[in-house]
């Protein structure tokens, strides 16, 4: 039982069914943090598998080659500046009121009648420095004011905006999740962002806009007069960014990965050119970058002192620890499956099944996300088990780009009660637990279908 469960295919296949079954359990069940059942899960699995206890934890005096210390450096060495530096940059951006002069502009130029599209537009340029929730909090006062104004039911124009937010949360960096599958599976940023807005802006355009609008006119929910939010103790709003400042500060870390991606194909090897290129399209540099731009820019000197911007620094990174632990654990897991050679049993399996690898890798994104409810896991969780198989098809880069697409296409379908996001809609846009699995779960539904969709046709003509 023992040979046949380490070194056949079938039992491999089995200890891998198995440990994403205690995982989901530990998780959804006994309602354990994700970072630390996925250690726990981990650590039974390289031990089933027959693992010598040496290659998984190490020895007192020297750790630093285990599958633990080399699981969880290895990715987060990788992407602890990027998140890290996305969120105070985020931070910056939204208390200096950047976010309400982005959105104002935006209703502006598109006029009361496409006040929902400016919406969704003002949650796809804004998520990108921002997550989800923080998005949600910022901007929905704006929605209020837009529904009264437009005398439309909330849902018209608060669908939009969540398909913006949605849709950069899972698909462009700094987020977590595209940006540890990145590093999972050894992808340049630059092509991420590129195949992000690829499959992001159609998804967004199906559901943001098409879907959105059908629905904003089936589910007719008025902004309660209470449903008042006041602004953050702290916030400037006597004297707000200009909307060139705010949309140059968004752009410049796109920008400048951009051109380090692209550079180095496209500059001749070795020179002075090429070098400059990659060391500012560096996602952490380029970060760096953006960060000092707004500190200054849109901080000092528009009044904020330092302890201001470092107060705002570390209230911001707080929620960060506990999603870098996540994807810590998550590499962790992945370099035991890889390391059990549970990876190379479910490429050979596919190949035999005739599964192609991109619907595959979206399907157990899509599990993981309707049974634990949180995108990143889904994420993190589903490139490290693909990432072993992955790794013997000679991907290029634009082609392991659109399986984290596929991925992240995956983590967000089908939100419902296990997912805060879910209850962060329901409260703040006044639905109904029905009224939200109509709109919102089904939104998600539409994002994911049809972001894969994009990410598979593409897939075929690389």
């Amino acid at each position: 039982m023992i040979h046949w469960l380490q070194h056949t295919t079938g039992g491999l296949l089995t200890l891998a069914a198995v440990s994403i079954a205690v995982l989901l359990v530990l998780i959804i069940k006994l309602k354990l943090e994700p970072f630390i059942a996925l250690i726990v899960v981990g650590l039974l699995t390289a031990l089933a598998a027959g693992l010598p206890v040496g290659t998984i934890v190490g020895s007192a005096q020297k750790a630093s080659d285990s599958l633990l210390e080399k699981g969880f450096g290895g990715i987060l060495g990788h992407i602890t500046a990027i998140i890290g530096l996305g969120t105070i940059l985020g931070s910056i951006l939204e208390r200096s009121g950047g976010a309400k002069v982005l959105t104002g502009a935006l209703l502006r130029s598109f006029g009361e009648k496409r006040a929902p599209l400016a919406m969704g537009v003002a949650g796809f340029v804004f998520g990108i420095p921002v997550f989800f929730d923080i998005g949600i909090f910022v901007l929905a006062p704006l929605v209020y004011v837009a529904a009264r104004q437009g005398g439309r039911s909330l849902v018209l124009y608060a669908m939009p905006l969540l398909a913006g937010l949605s849709i950069t949360h899972a698909f462009l960096p700094p987020h977590p999740g595209p940006v540890a599958a990145a590093g999972l599976l050894h992808v340049e940023l630059g092509w991420i962002i590129l195949m992000g807005l690829a499959c992001g802006i159609p998804a967004f355009l199906v559901g943001g806009v098409l879907y959105s609008t059908w629905i904003g006119k089936r589910i007719d929910v008025a902004v309660p007069e209470d449903m008042v939010f006041a602004e953050e103790e702290g916030e400037r709003e006597e004297n707000p960014p200009s909307l060139g400042l705010v949309a140059a500060i968004i752009a410049v870390p796109l920008v400048l990965i951009l051109a380090g991606t692209f550079g180095s194909i496209w500059l001749p090897k070795g020179s002075a050119l090429a070098g400059v290129a990659a060391f500012i399209g560096t996602p952490a540099v380029a970060l760096t970058i953006a960060v000092l731009l707004a500190s200054w820019l849109l901080g000092l000197r528009r009044g904020f002192t330092g302890k201001d911007l470092n107060e705002l620094a570390a209230k911001s990174l707080r929620p960060v620890a506990m999603i870098l632990l996540v994807v810590g654990a998550g590499a962790f897991f992945g370099a035991v499956l890889s390391a059990t050679g549970i990876g190379k049993a479910v490429a050979d399996s596919l190949h035999d099944a005739g599964l192609p690898v991109l619907l595959a890798a979206y399907v157990i994104s899509c599990g993981m996300r309707i049974a634990q409810g949180s995108a990143t896991v889904a994420i993190v969780t589903t490139s490290g088990i693909i990432a072993p198989t992955v790794a013997q098809l000679g991907y290029s880069q634009i082609q392991l780009a659109l399986l984290v697409m596929a991925i992240s296409a995956g983590s967000i379908i089908a939100s419902h009660v296990n997912d805060g996001g879910f209850w962060i809609v329901s409260r703040y846009f006044n639905l109904t637990v029905p009224q939200t699995l109509k709109s919102w779960t089904a939104l998600e539904t539409v994002l994911s279908v049809s972001g894969f969709g994009v990410s598979a046709l593409l897939m075929t003509v690389v």
